[in-house]
């Protein structure tokens, strides 16, 4: 069975940092792309930040030189770094799977809350 477990999210204060995991199990995952993406209350999920199989990234436009997408292949794991971060930046951040056999596959989420 697939699973995602995200973690790292928490409260922090405006021009503060956090770095999210996402821990991925039952498939393999050095094959995959990954993605993160986020949903503020009120608003659609959108996609954050995508990191191919050998290590392409993208970003959304309001995180670029911010955040950091990366991997570690051989901990099953993608990280997102977040430096300078802003009350905008306050949602529930998700991992999921976006290549291979579990394409779509979704982690639980983790909850990240900037305050002014």
């Amino acid at each position: 069975q697939v699973q995602l477990v995200e973690s790292g999210g928490g409260l922090v204060q405006a021009g503060g940092s956090l770095r999210l995991s996402c821990v991925v199990s039952g498939t393999t995952f050095s094959g995959s792309s990954m993605g993160w993406y986020r949903q503020a209350p009120g608003k659609e999920r959108e996609l954050v930040a995508s990191i191919t199989w050998y290590g392409s990234t993208n970003y959304e436009d309001s995180v670029k030189g911010r955040f950091t997408i990366s991997r570690d292949n051989a901990k099953n794991t993608v990280y997102l770094q977040m430096n300078s971060l802003k009350p905008e930046d306050t949602a529930v951040y998700y991992c999921k799977i976006l290549s291979g056999t579990h394409i779509g596959t979704w982690g639980q989420g983790t909850l990240v809350t900037v305050s002014s």
